[in-house]
């Protein structure tokens, strides 16, 4: 397995595995297939998983430790906090308060039944507390060893600066994909300037630059991509001209279009450990192969200039889900 390092010594497998989709979001769980996903990932190499306590809430985070206490792996485990949710509803908010960082590790810990969670992330940005309040506490929790390292999700470049100020901030995790590239702009270039690592999550687009979504596609209760706006049909219809270019490279190389995209985020550099997101075995193969597939330079250019041309159509998330993003 290909190694990367995030931040200035956290060394994980070049690609991890998002967990989410194991315990919610993406219609029912099937806990003993996510189970074989885990320890199939774990076989193959993948030492990085990726979870957080909203996901459930915490059922995610209780399937990954029944999956430590019986295999006993020698992973890197991340998780996160800040989004508050009540079982049974999307709707959310957002706490970055110290005394709720110290509650939520503490609850992780337990759940996780680790003694130590090796990246904790902020998992959205309250923008009415200041971050080096929130960044002061975490370091309060790693003085403890309770946490190895600091991360943020969806922040913004100049509280990312803030954070990093307090304390080192070892990776930000964001939307990045072939259909997602605000990060480009101003956070990966941030994140270089600074030394911090980049985790790419959703680099598949939820699926979509898979190449199995049409725009009539039928979703199965409980998936939440039947909200999203760029999964309604008329968006769909517009964004499959993207997942057409990515088809027409998979075609040439001989590979899949999941691996294409995978491909080529890996090929954006060497400090960004895409975390894509699965629950079954045969997704997680196919996910693998990636590892194989090099993308030229010149294939790089070409498929940057057709995405120039394409428009992306629809936000990536509804209103209460873009709550805190880039704060």
């Amino acid at each position: 397995m290909q190694k990367r390092k995030l931040g200035r010594d956290l060394e994980v497998s070049a690609l991890g595995l998002g967990c989410m989709g194991m315990s919610e979001f993406y219609g029912a769980s099937d806990e003993s297939e996510a189970l074989r996903t885990l320890e199939q990932a774990v076989d193959a190499g993948l030492d990085f998983l990726d979870t957080a306590d909203m996901y459930g809430p915490y059922r995610n985070e209780e399937l990954i430790g029944r999956f430590l206490a019986q295999s006993r792996p020698r992973v890197k485990i991340a998780t996160k906090f800040g989004i508050v949710r009540k079982p049974g509803e999307y709707s959310r908010s957002i706490d970055n308060s110290p005394a709720y960082a110290r509650q939520s590790c503490e609850a992780s810990l337990r759940r996780l039944g680790m003694e130590r969670i090796d990246l904790y992330y902020v998992h959205r940005i309250d923008a009415s507390r200041p971050i080096e309040e929130t960044m002061e506490g975490l370091a309060a929790l790693v003085r403890e060893g309770k946490i190895a390292h600091i991360g943020l999700s969806e922040v913004g470049a100049a509280t990312l600066r803030r954070a990093h100020a307090v304390h080192p901030v070892t990776a930000v995790q964001t939307e990045y994909s072939l259909w997602t590239r605000d990060v480009e702009a101003e956070i990966l270039p941030t994140c270089r300037e600074l030394g911090i690592g980049l985790v790419p999550y959703s680099p598949l687009g939820r699926g979509f630059l898979t190449g199995n979504f049409q725009p009539d596609h039928s979703f199965e209760p409980g998936d939440f991509r039947a909200q999203l706006p760029r999964f309604q049909r008329a968006n769909m219809a517009t964004n499959l001209a993207l997942v057409d270019a990515v088809k027409a490279l998979a075609q040439a190389k001989h590979c899949t279009p999941a691996q294409i995209a995978l491909a080529w985020l890996l090929a954006q550099g060497e400090d960004l450990v895409p975390i894509p997101g699965t629950r079954r075995v045969r997704h997680l193969r196919d996910n693998l192969g990636a590892l194989e597939v090099k993308i030229s330079d010149q294939e790089l250019a070409a498929l940057g200039q057709t995405l120039k041309a394409l428009p992306v159509a629809g936000e990536r998330y509804t209103q209460e889900g873009l709550k805190g993003l880039g704060a």
